[in-house]
């Protein structure tokens, strides 16, 4: 099956949470049965690290790594490869990493759109670089369906997935931007 393939199809129970070991990557709400790991503190927080070192995570330790908007705010050069091998790592085989993060194709469409007001347009170009309130909200790359396939299947993940949205938190994944989604969510089995 073809990475392109893998995008359409997608397996009953893909969406499921299933498992004792779930990492919620930047999370900011608590959910029974997640480890909400974040770069900013809060009373939500299990463990207070930067994404870029996940060395404290032991190798196919989790059946679920969740992560929402989390991988645009990394150096495409050497961070963002290094966390997705290292995210692989920590998964069991068979173990699914759900990734979300802004869909630079749709954003692009979306700033190129004649309708759009000058504050709506530079509300999506704020989607496309970051909101830059604090010093992690800074988007150092744009994704999208290709270049995810491109960055996951060689590091050994079996199958990857596009979904409409995972529901599994309420957060971005879900983000509606004049009645159109901005997220580009993704599913990759190890």
């Amino acid at each position: 099956m073809s990475d392109r393939q893998a995008l359409a199809a997608l397996p009953p129970g893909l969406l499921e949470e299933t498992g004792t070991k779930r990492l919620h990557i930047g999370g900011t709400q608590r959910k029974e049965g997640w480890i909400v790991f974040n770069a900013l503190p809060g009373d939500y927080v299990d463990i207070l690290g930067d994404v870029r070192d996940l060395s404290q995570f032991e190798d196919e330790s989790f059946d679920m790594i969740y992560g929402c908007h989390i991988l645009e705010h990394l150096s495409y050069i050497n961070d963002l490869p290094n966390v997705l091998k290292n995210l692989h790592r920590m998964l069991k085989p068979g173990g699914r990493l759900f990734a979300s993060v802004p869909d630079l194709q749709v954003l692009a469409r979306l700033f190129l759109h004649p309708q759009l007001t000058g504050p709506e347009r530079f509300h999506v170009m704020r989607m496309m670089f970051g909101g830059q309130i604090d010093a992690f909200d800074f988007h150092y790359v744009g994704l999208t369906d290709e270049f995810l396939v491109d960055m996951l299947g060689p590091l050994g993940f079996s199958d990857i997935y596009r979904v409409p949205e995972f529901g599994l938190f309420k957060d971005t994944s879900s983000m509606l931007f004049k009645g159109v989604a901005i997220s580009l969510n993704m599913v990759a089995v190890r």
